[in-house]
């Protein structure tokens, strides 16, 4: 599947966790070699970092075009909540993947407006660039949330109106795609609670757990990943990818974690804003949600979209993250093979944690 060959694609926020990881897949062009990548952000340390992690790698035997990087990887400062910096780096785009946002729940909830900036008007800015400019841009993804279906708290109700924004303007700029992905916590990304658990481990805890009842969806990082170009590859504009994926109680996560290790667990409450499970399709969403290989695709919910598939029968029924819950044996398996598990050096993005 040829998605970037000779294409510029921006990847805003483009220096998380998740940018780095699809920025790495790009760069092996084992789905077309891009013309540029951007990596839009407005950290300039993380830039310097991420640009010097390739510099030392160049030279590597990895499948990846670091000949190449210092042309077609191209850093910028720029911040999404600003509309000028936003048609700057736009301006000859193929293809846009927005992954900047506010996403702790706790400080979206103690500063709901930053949320808004960013996980609102920040995709606003994105449409409004595309129509003022006139800009052939033929494909946007949005990076959602399992905390945009149905949302409780401030960050869920910002990513669920990126959606709606992302959906309906594929009615008033029908040449470019507007489509979605949405998923839970990924597994060792940056504030997630896999990283935390360690550090609380290593220090000889207690490791803290909000609720014994908690539970989450499991995802690595490169399924993120693969759910984005699955949504580049066959998704129909407005609609929203999910990937099938399993999903555990926190407390085993917590457990798999300290192994044999004499390191008690905390329960603390749950903190505001904080969902008990994780629900990736909601019950009114299910009647127009169909599945398609690996993922479930929820279909725009204005009537204006043809329905060009031929997805068989709606799902009808809620995915959420206690439905299918891993035993424990199977959470310690599912962190092993992800090499999450302290018998060894572990990576986040790019450091070691020792």
């Amino acid at each position: 599947m040829i998605l970037f060959e000779n294409k510029t694609i921006v990847i805003t926020g483009g220096t998380g966790s998740l940018g780095k990881v699809l920025t790495k897949r790009l760069l092996t062009g084992n789905h077309g070699r891009p013309k540029k990548i951007i990596i839009f952000s407005r950290d300039e340390a993380k830039q310097y970092y991420m640009r010097l992690e390739y510099l030392k790698k160049r030279n590597a035997t990895e499948e990846i075009i670091y000949d190449d990087y210092q042309r077609i990887l191209d850093f910028r400062i720029g911040d999404i909540r600003d509309y000028h910096s936003v048609r700057s780096v736009l301006r000859d785009a193929d293809i846009v993947i927005n992954a900047a946002a506010l996403k702790q729940v706790p400080s979206c909830e103690y500063f709901p407006f930053e949320a808004v900036q960013t996980n609102i008007l920040g995709p606003q800015n994105i449409i409004r660039a595309i129509e003022e400019g006139g800009l052939k841009i033929s494909a946007v993804v949005g990076v959602s949330t399992d905390k945009a279906c149905r949302p409780v708290n401030v960050m869920g109700m910002t990513k669920a109106l990126q959606e709606r924004l992302f959906i309906t303007a594929n009615l008033n700029l029908p040449y470019t795609r507007f489509i979605c992905v949405r998923y839970g916590n990924v597994l060792a990304s940056r504030g997630s609670v896999i990283p935390l658990f360690h550090d609380q481990i290593k220090n000889g805890g207690p490791v803290t757990v909000t609720t014994k009842d908690m539970t989450r969806f499991l995802l690595t990082l490169e399924k993120a990943v693969d759910t984005i170009l699955a949504a580049l590859g066959s998704a129909l504009p407005g609609e929203i990818y999910i990937p099938i994926i399993p999903s555990s109680n926190i407390n085993n996560v917590a457990k798999a974690l300290i192994g044999n290790k004499k390191i008690s667990i905390s329960y603390t409450g749950i903190r505001p804003g904080e969902k008990i499970y994780e629900e990736l399709v909601s019950e009114e969403e299910s009647h127009r949600t169909y599945k398609r290989g690996d993922y479930y695709v929820i279909k725009p919910v204005l009537s204006h979209f043809p329905n060009h598939h031929k997805d068989g029968q709606p799902i009808k029924k809620s995915y959420s993250s206690t439905d299918n819950i891993m035993s424990l044996s199977n959470t310690r398996e599912l962190l092993s093979k992800n090499d999450l598990l302290l018998d060894k050096e572990l990576k986040y993005e790019g450091e070691l944690l020792r």
